[in-house]
């Protein structure tokens, strides 16, 4: 089994570390790892260090490292653009990509998404979910990097970042060409586009494909705009090196 992983601001830079804060207590009253037991720490970010445990207090452990690595960034990365959709359900979105290896998520207000994220307060608590659900995903996934959740996207600026990718895809059922006849790049970044409960307006697809993107469907049926991206990451990752 792996090692279980803990998020930290900072990396220990010598020998020795003290694991407490949300995370120390975690470790100790829920995790209840005991001395001897061994650790990552992580910083999200690539960088990983395994610990043993030496010491167990109320709610922080006394660490020592043992080993020291850096996990590269997969190739080609993949940017999921995630429309908003109702309820929990972009959360179970967030959660579900990053499971299955999304590198950022930047979330998108589709002509036809249902929620809307209003500016301030509550778009900001929104959005604090989205991001509080990839790091925990990516906790539990024990995922060396937690995905970015940039500021919400319109329309107009994510046809802008079609430019700037090295291919877009977007996922709707009219398509005629399959994920797997695409020609995939090596490198860069692929913009993964994922409509909202009511689909994407032709419009909108209009705009994308205008910019560059190409429209492809995953199979013969239609998935939940919460479980679309999981799919597709996971189709990626096959036809990629990016789990090789």
């Amino acid at each position: 089994m792996t090692l279980p992983v803990f998020l930290v601001e900072a990396l220990p830079v010598g020998g020795s570390a003290v694991l407490d804060g949300p995370e120390g207590r975690h470790a100790a009253t829920v995790r209840r790892l005991r001395e001897g037991e061994e650790l990552v720490l992580s910083d999200g970010s690539g960088a990983q260090v395994r610990c043993v445990v030496d010491e167990v207090a109320k709610d922080s452990l006394r660490l020592t490292v043992v080993e020291r690595w850096v996990v590269p960034e997969p190739t080609p990365r993949v940017v999921l653009a995630q429309a908003l959709v109702k309820g929990d359900r972009g959360e179970l979105a967030v959660e579900l990509a990053t499971e299955a290896g999304v590198d950022a998520v930047l979330p998108w207000k589709a002509a036809r998404c249902v929620t809307k994220w209003e500016d301030g307060p509550r778009g900001a608590k929104a959005l604090a979910r989205w991001r509080s659900t990839a790091r925990e995903a990516a906790k539990q996934a024990r995922r060396a990097r937690v995905p970015s959740v940039g500021e919400p996207v319109t329309t107009a600026a994510l046809a802008k970042l079609v430019g700037t990718s090295a291919t877009t895809l977007v996922l709707h059922e009219s398509a005629t060409s399959p994920l797997s006849a695409v020609d995939l790049p090596a490198r860069g970044d692929v913009l993964l586009v994922v409509g909202p409960e009511g689909g994407i307006t032709d419009q909108e697809l209009a705009t994308l494909t205008e910019a560059g993107a190409r429209v492809v469907r995953l199979g013969p049926t239609v998935l939940r705009a919460s479980t679309a991206a999981a799919v597709a990451l996971g189709a990626l990752g096959v036809l990629t090196d990016r789990w090789a």
